[in-house]
């Protein structure tokens, strides 16, 4: 009785080849910022009292804007991104989006509307949920909140994760 090898589900389907990898890869930095990025940037731009060199679109409903968004947000739903992305932004400014998480594709569906309007975007990692999971300050309807980090999604005791 001959048996047939174990196919390592990892490798099933092979690595791509070092060049399309970067490649994809480099792409994928284009398009993405993760929330320990955008938190830091906003943080020294707070700090320096600088402009950070883009605008933050938070493109949820307005109940979920109310009970809790990154401060100095933008609130720009992603259904009206088309009515209302010409008079609350700045084509020259880069935009990151951001939805509730990674469950949700809200954020991605805006960055398609306002990359169609021809806004450069990129799409927060995580959203609303890993923002708030790390430990970063908030606002609600009631006023500033934060959270403890979550040591399964943010180090303790530090700001960078060393990535």
């Amino acid at each position: 009785m001959t048996t047939t090898p174990q196919v390592n589900p990892v490798l099933r389907t092979p690595p791509a080849p070092p060049a399309a990898a970067a490649a994809y890869f480099s792409a994928s930095l284009a398009f993405h910022a993760d929330v320990s990025d955008v938190a830091s940037a906003l943080a020294a731009a707070v700090a320096e009292g600088t402009d950070p060199g883009f605008v933050l679109v938070d493109t949820r409903s307005t109940a979920s804007w109310d009970q809790g968004h990154v401060p100095g947000a933008v609130h720009l739903p992603t259904a009206l991104v088309p009515e209302q992305a010409e008079e609350l932004l700045d084509r020259s400014v880069p935009v990151v989006t951001y939805c509730w998480g990674p469950g949700c594709n809200g954020a991605t569906r805006a960055a398609l509307a306002l990359a169609e309007r021809g806004f450069q975007v990129k799409e927060m990692l995580g959203g609303f949920e890993y923002w708030v999971r790390e430990g970063f300050a908030y606002e609600t309807w009631e006023g500033p909140a934060e959270r403890a980090a979550d040591p399964l999604t943010a180090p303790v005791g530090t700001d960078d994760c060393g990535c």
